[in-house]
């Protein structure tokens, strides 16, 4: 059986005390919703033996309100919340679709939105026992100075498994920041960076207290999508989000977002290329997702730090480009 460490959990009554806490405790992790942090500190993932438990910052950072042409969504709202709250699933089902696809009941309870937008990244070869990566040598992500899925690799590759990343970023979301040197709002596409070590841009003492997402993109045809190995509870093998603006039957807008790739979800690139292309019929839409489907396959490359064939999840992405499309335009 795999235990906790001992910890030290402190209890802050305030965002202020929280990022306090965090600046003069270096090395100390965030506990929101538990479901990640835990599994990971009983792995011995992390050196931390110091927590910031957010439960008491639940009434300041748990709401979804609309503001100044935004759905403001707080760190602290139950992914459950997010799948069931009756405005988010009628500006953007797509977000609650999302948000109702991860893990289990009770793990939607427990997690929060901004643990999932900052969930550490995955591998097939860190997401093991202290034991088994000892054996095998360990890893660039933790204590290695290899990487097992790229050969003389130099940047981790593991990769970014949040479900609500991809929608959030094809829908143009932003998310607030704060730390004791005040607070910074940021691009969601922005907040990630290709290292799976640690790939946010989040500062040790900063804390993701809110994501913003713009009204207006309520009008726009979305969809997320999710392949897994079974229907419920599992990480995803690839998992995406597009928002398509149409105008007088026109594509006028067009984003894509493929996650669980590698240590960031990516945009996939030059879809601004099919603006303008009709989809007032259902073949015309077909069409649209099948050029779609094409063009992330090319540019996405699964690797192997899923344990998923990468040739399979590579060969069905196109399909699932495709059926995402016609779902957005049901």
């Amino acid at each position: 059986m795999l235990t906790l460490p001992v910890l030290q959990i402190h209890r802050p009554e305030s965002l202020d005390e929280a990022v306090a806490l965090l600046r003069d405790r270096p090395g100390a992790k965030v506990l929101a919703g538990g479901t990640d942090i835990v599994p990971n500190l009983k792995y011995g993932m992390y050196e931390a033996r110091e927590l910031v438990a957010l439960r008491g910052l639940s009434r300041e950072l748990r709401y979804i309100r609309e503001e100044e042409g935004e759905l403001r969504l707080g760190a602290m709202c139950s992914v459950e919340q997010l799948a069931q709250h009756t405005r988010v699933r009628q500006l953007f089902p797509a977000l609650a679709d999302a948000a109702a696809a991860i893990a289990g009941p009770q793990l939607r309870r427990m997690g929060t939105l901004g643990g999932n937008l900052c969930l550490d990244t995955r591998c097939v070869y860190i997401n093991q026992s202290h034991f088994w990566r000892s054996a095998l040598g360990y890893c660039l992500k933790k204590d290695g100075t290899v990487c097992h899925v790229v050969k003389g690799g130099q940047r981790c590759v593991a990769a970014a498994s949040n479900d609500t990343a991809p929608i959030l970023m094809a829908l143009g979301a932003q998310v607030r920041l704060v730390s004791p040197r005040g607070e910074r709002t940021l691009a969601l596409e922005d907040l990630y960076v290709a290292d799976g070590v640690k790939n946010t841009q989040i500062a040790g003492d900063e804390l993701l207290v809110e994501a913003r997402v713009p009204l207006a993109a309520a009008s726009l045809k979305q969809a997320y999508g999710k392949l897994r190995l079974r229907n419920a509870v599992d990480f995803p093998a690839l998992n995406f989000g597009v928002a398509v603006g149409v105008n007088e039957g026109k594509v006028s807008s067009l984003r894509l977002c493929v996650g669980a790739l590698a240590a960031r979800p990516a945009m996939v690139r030059h879809v601004d290329e099919l603006k303008g292309r009709s989809v007032g019929t259902a073949a015309e839409i077909r069409a649209l997702g099948d050029e779609l489907g094409k063009r992330a396959q090319k540019q996405c490359k699964p690797l192997t730090n899923i344990g998923v064939d990468p040739e399979w999840r590579r060969e069905i992405l196109p399909v699932l480009i495709r059926r995402g499309v016609e779902k957005a335009f049901l």
